[in-house]
């Protein structure tokens, strides 16, 4: 059995039936349509590699994924925003490299994939799915759209046929966005007229009809239309009969079509090189699945199916390390080629499979006949992908402001300008950093609160932070409910916490103030709401237990846990305590209290 939680495909290839199959076949197909061609211009336009890598980077992680995944509607190929990144990174280590031994581009690529699958891969295996749960949604949102901005800005060049004109101003791999759009403000007015043309009405043919097909979701036929595949088979004829390529239109040229390679490792670089290599890598995978992953949930919720996000990183680190072995580039989910695929009626992996197999016959058959493929139309492909990218960004910003989420929207602007007016490199790793950083700010201060009495009842209590005049403090008495289990990573400030609530009943009030309350004689710590502790909370404890011991404060433990009992137990913190200070509710360590005080 255990098996089929392996191999997801022994789970529903024994079960499949032909009322699927017309559903998965069908939108298989329509995806290798819109598949191959955009593989195509991430792989030359934004990796700078040979077109055929941007095919293996479509047929063996779509069928690994159809094996190994558990989403039957994702579809699993190259990305334009990871693209870029091994583009970039591939064009730093160029301008680095100063040695009789240059890096060599497709082996840089090869290898950073199989890393990114690695990568994938291991945070699977050690269970590190809920990873996606640390990647701030504005951080994400400012990440992709700089990086959108950025994508469009550089094919902007190819789209008006200026490249030779950038290559003569000096505008390089390494060249920044804001010196590329220099550029174009400056040279605008001699944008070559065909490539223009071309690139003008291609990208508002697609344009038109992803908006035609965002209108009519229910016109099955039209979501199998493929509109990319036309507009590339068109522009192909065209140029071959009308001859624009001898008019200055840039065309792909020819692909050898080199057929299936062995799988292989590359050699590594030098030991200098291996740092931006493995970083690049584990930011592509975080960034990959983290993207990819909410797919997965969107689809698994709405066609109601259960999904394992560490099952996933499996799958997508199995993909990418075979992307990797047999020269292809990066590949995760997508958000606008998932959404395509579920209308065209994708209901299991299989669709997947027929996109995979698919890419295969395009690498043994139909290379050569993409030699005339405009560029032109390969940078509008690429225009419009990246453009929906930025079109979830305007439903942020309104929801942003709404709320009055300021903290959000500063931090998605600042990752947005940082891509743009940085790095690429750079917005990646503060994107991934900061929200490193905010999940250890708020998981560093446990959630506690000081309780009152409701007046009038004897065992129901509110916090004091609701507090209204059917509320009141017991003398002398300071109940904390603690509201959280308790580890290493959330237990540093108790101790200040628990002091700023003695002394001001709020953790709100700032510490210069005065204090608004007296010294408590008796502490009740209501625990029932911590499930677990780990050993440096139950040492944390200890000193406070002790603190508050050397001040004469009596220490009480209501609703303590099987778990954190055995601990106390086993710690000497029960010894401490007393087991005469344990009790079931709050009402009878009050009790007690009130029996003290009459003794």
């Amino acid at each position: 059995m255990r098996s089929k939680y392996y191999l997801p495909i022994l789970q529903w290839l024994p079960l499949y039936n032909r009322q699927l199959l017309l559903g998965d076949f069908l939108a298989g197909i329509t995806l290798a349509c819109l598949l191959i061609p955009q593989a195509l211009s991430y792989a030359t336009a934004l990796c700078k590699l040979d077109a055929i890598h941007g095919l293996y980077g479509i047929a063996f992680p779509a069928i690994s994924y159809a094996v190994f995944g558990m989403s039957r509607q994702m579809s699993v190929g190259p990305e334009a925003t990871l693209a870029l990144l091994i583009g970039s990174s591939i064009a730093q280590q160029g301008n680095h490299e100063t040695g009789d031994n240059p890096i060599d581009p497709l082996a840089w690529s090869c290898l950073m994939t199989l890393f990114t699958g690695i990568f994938t891969l291991l945070l699977g295996i050690f269970r590190l799915g809920f990873l996606d749960s640390l990647m701030s949604r504005a951080l994400l949102r400012g990440f992709v759209s700089g990086v959108a901005l950025v994508v469009m800005v550089q094919q902007a060049i190819t789209l008006l046929g200026l490249t030779e004109q950038s290559k003569a101003w000096g505008i390089s791999e390494a060249s920044t966005t804001i010196e590329r759009l220099y550029f174009l403000f400056k040279h605008m007015q001699v944008a070559h007229k065909l490539s223009s043309a071309v690139s003008v009405t291609s990208v508002l043919f697609l344009l038109v009809m992803r908006v035609v097909k965002s209108r009519w979701t229910d016109k099955r036929w039209l979501q199998l239309f493929p509109d990319v595949l036309l507009v590339v088979i068109v522009s192909i004829l065209l140029t071959q009969h009308m001859g624009w390529d001898h008019q200055g239109l840039a065309i792909l040229g020819k692909i050898d079509s080199a057929g299936i390679p062995w799988p292989s490792i590359p050699s590594f670089p030098h030991n200098k090189h291996m740092k931006d290599l493995l970083v690049t890598s584990a930011m592509i995978a975080v960034i990959g699945f983290v993207e990819s992953i909410v797919i997965v949930k969107v689809y698994s919720n709405r066609h109601n199916y259960s999904v394992s996000a560490n099952r996933e990183l499996v799958a997508l680190g199995m993909a990418n390390v075979f992307s990797g072995l047999f020269q292809g580039i990066p590949a995760f989910g997508s958000v606008s080629r998932s959404k395509i695929n579920d209308r065209a009626g994708a209901r299991t992996q299989m669709a997947c499979l027929v996109t995979g197999v698919i890419a295969i016959l395009a690498i043994l058959f139909l290379l050569p006949y993409f030699h005339y493929l405009p560029k032109a139309v390969l940078s509008s492909i690429i225009f419009v992908a990246v453009l929906s990218l930025l079109s979830e960004l305007p439903e942020d910003l309104e929801f942003i402001f709404k709320i009055g989420a300021w903290r959000d929207l500063a931090l998605l602007l600042v990752t947005f300008f940082a891509t743009i007016f940085v790095s690429l490199e750079f917005g990646t790793l503060l994107a991934v950093t900061l929200s490193l950083l905010l999940t250890i700010k708020e998981t560093s201060y446990p959630r506690i609160s000081i309780m009152g009495r409701v007046k009038g009842s004897v065992n129901k209590f509110k916090p004091i932070r609701d507090e209204s005049d059917d509320i009141e403090h017991l003398q002398d008495v300071l109940i904390v409910r603690i509201e959280e289990a308790l580890f290493f990573a959330n237990t540093g400030q108790l101790k200040d916490r628990l002091r700023r609530l003695e002394m001001f009943g709020d953790m709100s009030i700032h510490p210069s103030e005065d204090p608004r309350r007296r010294e408590s004689l008796y502490t009740i710590f209501d625990v029932g709401s911590m499930p677990t502790i780990d050993a440096s909370a139950i040492q944390i404890l200890y000193e406070i237990v002790e603190a508050y011991k050397s001040r004469s404060v009596q220490v009480y433990f209501v609703r303590l846990r099987e778990q954190p009992l055995r601990l106390f137990a086993k710690s000497g913190l029960l010894a401490l305590i007393g087991q005469g200070h344990l009790f079931n509710k709050v009402s009878e360590a009050i009790e007690a209290i009130e029996m003290k005080r009459q003794e």
